[in-house]
């Protein structure tokens, strides 16, 4: 029996070429793993209403009647899924072969594992990391955590509930990883398996305003809400 993977991918199709980045994202995802092994739940939450009511193919496209935040967003998608392992995506990540089956073999063996990151060879190889180089146990944003392809058991959702939807875009992955170790628990990089990512391909298109919104205006509560366990004493700034 195939062991099922609901896949969430966020997309942000304003252009053709936006368009594209998920497309070639869902194709490489498909491609990657034999069906009859490992099967796919994919939910593309499209934040460009007006392609309503396109369907990316491969998966399932869902157009929100809400404002977007990202962890709002991957909310959406976690409450349409029901299988034992969760993969939240950006939509500019290309898949490589078996990099499913590679991230699920920790799970068999570290039975108090709850979640893990691929490696990214445009990103990881910068920091002296390279393919098969074993497991990294660790919980630092952009090293161990690939805040861009989290995979996790769906019941470490019981221990830290849903994602935390003050965070819009910006500190998102940065909450998920203090929530890991604040509660104790298991994050590996699995080197064998590999996921690139294209990084910012959809923010760097925003215009100025939009992109200062995304990046910056989610830092005053994000210091509020971890500044102290991080050993940073929050002011209040006035805002």
């Amino acid at each position: 029996m195939a062991t099922e993977i609901d896949i969430v991918i966020l997309s942000y199709a304003q252009t053709e070429e936006l368009k594209q980045v998920t497309s070639n994202c869902l194709s490489s995802l498909v491609a990657s793993e034999d069906p009859e092994l490992i099967k796919f739940n994919i939910i593309v939450i499209e934040s460009q209403k007006d392609l309503k009511p396109f369907q990316y193919a491969h998966g399932h496209t869902v157009y929100p009647d809400v404002p977007f935040g990202y962890n709002r967003y991957m909310n959406i998608g976690i409450s349409m899924t029901s299988a034992p392992y969760i993969c939240l995506c950006n939509n500019d990540l290309l898949f490589h072969p078996r990099w499913a089956t590679e991230i699920l073999k920790p799970f068999a063996v570290y039975r108090n594992l709850y979640s893990a990151s691929p490696m990214c060879m445009i990103h990881h190889s910068k920091l002296g990391i390279k393919p098969n180089m074993g497991l990294f146990d660790g919980h630092r944003e952009r090293n161990e955590v690939s805040g861009w392809c989290l995979f996790f058991k769906r019941n470490m959702l019981q221990l830290i509930g849903q994602l935390d939807e003050n965070f819009i875009f910006r500190h998102a992955s940065h909450d998920y990883t203090h929530l890991l170790s604040a509660l104790d628990l298991s994050h590996f990089l699995v080197t064998s398996s590999v996921v690139d990512h294209l990084d910012h391909t959809t923010l760097n298109k925003q215009e100025p305003e939009r992109f200062n919104e995304l990046m910056f205006m989610q830092d005053t509560y994000y210091e509020k809400k971890w500044g102290y366990r991080l050993g940073r004493r929050w002011k209040n700034i006035g805002v």
